[in-house]
């Protein structure tokens, strides 16, 4: 139960792929001008990573050690195009504010990373988990920011929600700014990388003060020991 634990920890929060591993930032930065679209692009990279670590590990005694980062490339580009058919299929207004962006999962260090440093070593349940924790903390990190620039930017959340979630998505909208002007500089590039910036921040202020309230049992118990 322990080595699972650690696969979520690190999926979601300590090598979270966008916070702390920094990978996948063209996306991340491109993407994330509104929650939905961030939620778009995440959703597809989660459900990306999953497949491929699944596949990597299923197939990984068949695949020579010589030609496996080509194969893996290709089994990604596979799966990345049906994913991007899916889309174009059934979410055809969402799949054109994404752009160049769902075929360039692709490219993703992350997904060729996984695959690589850990599906093609291990079983495929806990290559499951971990594609499935790394795709789900990537996806945060994407909603965080998008909503955070979204926020800033236009003063909604969940604006154009109907790309997603159909005709149930026009009740999503929020609007918590009447009559706002917005903020420019949020939804532009220059935005995205304040942004990310500060929740990276957020995320090692969240670490320290962690760190420090572990070490304080042990502190107090030193200096006890000591006055006794």
């Amino acid at each position: 139960m322990n080595r699972y634990t650690t696969l979520i920890q690190d999926g979601l929060w300590n090598n979270n792929v966008g916070l702390v591993q920094l990978l996948g930032l063209c996306p991340l930065l491109a993407v994330t001008g509104t929650l939905v679209n961030g939620l778009g692009l995440g959703i597809a990279t989660c459900v990306t990573l999953v497949a491929s670590n699944v596949t990597v590990s299923l197939t990984r005694h068949w695949i020579l050690t010589e030609v496996r980062l080509p194969i893996f490339v290709l089994l990604i580009a596979s799966i990345v195009t049906m994913i991007e058919l899916m889309i174009k299929a059934f979410y055809y207004d969402l799949y054109l504010a994404l752009g160049i962006f769902i075929p360039l999962i692709v490219t993703n260090c992350a997904v060729i990373g996984r695959a690589e440093a850990f599906a093609v070593k291990q079983p495929v349940d806990r290559a499951f988990l971990d594609g499935l924790m790394m795709g789900l903390g990537f996806t945060l990190v994407l909603v965080m920011l998008g909503g955070l620039r979204e926020l800033l930017g236009r003063g909604t959340l969940f604006d154009q929600a109907e790309l997603l979630f159909g005709e149930f998505g026009y009740g999503l909208k929020i609007t918590l700014f009447e009559n706002y002007r917005g903020f420019l500089l949020a939804i532009l590039p220059p935005g995205a990388f304040f942004g990310l910036g500060l929740l990276i921040a957020l995320k090692n202020a969240i670490d320290r003060r962690l760190a420090r309230r572990a070490t304080q049992p042990f502190s107090l118990a030193i200096t006890q020991q000591q006055t006794s």
